[in-house]
């Protein structure tokens, strides 16, 4: 993938980022492979990092144009339940 994930801009020259140019051709194909499956399920990706997707949470909702996000933060003060 070109470089480790969790690389910073300043570790990886900047690597990290999902469209850098500075990453081998191999590297390079495996991204847009990565890029084409996620995209085609609906995920987004954070630009800056060739690794993070998110789907149904308000970054998600943002770049999508969805009027929310689909779920929000759990209250975990109480039990959890399974639903069915």
């Amino acid at each position: 993938m070109g470089t480790p994930w969790d690389a910073t801009p300043e570790e990886s020259a900047r690597a990290c980022y999902t469209e850098a140019a500075n990453i081998p051709a191999e590297a390079r194909a495996h991204r847009d492979a990565l890029v084409a499956a996620l995209t085609s399920a609906g995920l987004v990706n954070y630009p800056t990092e060739w690794w993070h997707w998110s789907y149904g949470d308000r970054y998600w909702a943002l770049h999508t144009g969805a009027p929310a996000a689909l779920y929000g933060p759990r209250d975990l003060a109480g039990p959890l339940t399974e639903t069915p």
